[in-house]
């Protein structure tokens, strides 16, 4: 997709036309003497790119070769080798960086899945130092929302984040952005990379239980929404031990079950703190023994091989595994 500038409606004026560029031999690319596929490119896109490849050869690190590559971007903004170059002509040229993030705000919005300019984009931040923070992250904001889910730009708020700072409001975004979209991977990935990176909050085991009471009232609101669930069982990542003897895990799941006997996320998580060795409180019995009787489940069964039992009919697309599951339940489980 080309860039859009206050001069796309004035008629191109070719190079060769152009004195600036008079004493330039332009070099037409070479695809050997019997191309397989030739490509018909448009005559304006060919001779720019002859006229790049000319001022590449020379290594000319001139203004016109910055306008050129100006020129060439627009016509495709993801060739690297001409971002690569232009690099280098902003540094011989001692360029002032601050027009520079102004052109690329432009191209972005209407490239913003480019990872070219994205690359650009954070070699300009590195320059500019901790002071291009702030602008770096609103201008991330201004991209989700045209695309909340945009990778290149989550990747580079969260490089952002790490390499220059500004953290201090980036939970509360994360609240925003899942009040507007609360099935928003994207959120939930960001809010998980927020606490346990950032230094202000001191880490997973400081924020471990707000944020189940958190991802709680959301699962309680949606239970069907995969999003929250993932997110519960991150927050005790590499902490088996505690998710199983967390009471306010099961509790919920009970919760959930109360509300939608058949929830496969609650079953699924039941069923992964009874095989790693939770101990069954008499209300989680009872449920599980209800559940036996719902789906009219015949003969003496443990509760984990009970779930497996219902999941294998609320999970059809799965039924093969749950059923590998229930063979495959360690000894001694409940």
């Amino acid at each position: 997709m080309s860039t859009s500038s206050d001069e796309d409606d004035v008629e191109r004026i070719p190079l060769c036309s152009r004195p600036e560029w008079s004493d330039v031999q332009p070099l037409p690319q070479d695809d050997g003497p019997n191309p397989v596929v030739s490509i018909a490119y448009r005559d304006e896109f060919r001779e720019t790119m002859d006229y790049f490849r000319a001022i590449y050869a020379a290594d000319e690190r001139s203004c016109r070769a910055l306008e050129l590559t100006t020129e060439a971007i627009g016509m495709n903004p993801g060739n690297y080798t001409v971002w690569h170059f232009r690099r280098l002509v902003l540094e011989s040229l001692n360029a002032n960086l601050h027009e520079e993030r102004d052109f690329v705000d432009r191209i972005t919005f209407q490239n913003s899945k480019n990872y070219q300019i994205w690359h650009h984009r954070r070699w300009l931040a590195e320059k500019l130092g901790t002071e291009a923070a702030n602008r770096e992250l609103e201008f991330t904001k201004q991209v989700f929302a045209l695309d909340a889910k945009n990778y290149h730009t989550w990747s580079h708020r969260q490089w952002v984040l790490e390499s220059l700072g500004g953290w201090e409001n980036e939970l509360e975004f994360c609240c925003e952005l899942l009040e507007d979209d609360v099935f928003n991977n994207s959120a939930w990935n960001q809010r998980y990379f927020v606490i346990t990176r950032s230094p202000l909050l001191g880490g997973l085991q400081a924020m471990r239980d707000s944020e189940v009471c958190y991802t709680s009232k959301i699962i309680l609101a949606d239970p069907h929404n995969e999003s929250p669930w993932r997110y519960l069982r991150g927050l005790y990542k590499g902490e088996i031990q505690m998710l199983i003897s967390d009471n306010k895990v099961p509790e919920l799941c009970l919760k959930v079950l109360e509300i939608n006997k058949s929830n496969l996320f609650a079953l699924s998580l039941l069923l992964d703190l009874l095989s790693r060795g939770h101990q069954p409180s008499d209300e989680l019995r009872a449920v599980i023994g209800a559940l036996r009787s719902s789906q009219d489940i015949a003969g003496t069964h443990g509760l984990a091989a009970t779930l497996c039992l219902v999941l294998e009919t609320v999970d059809p697309m799965r039924s093969s595994y749950w059923a590998w599951r229930r063979t495959n339940l360690p000894t001694g489980v409940c």
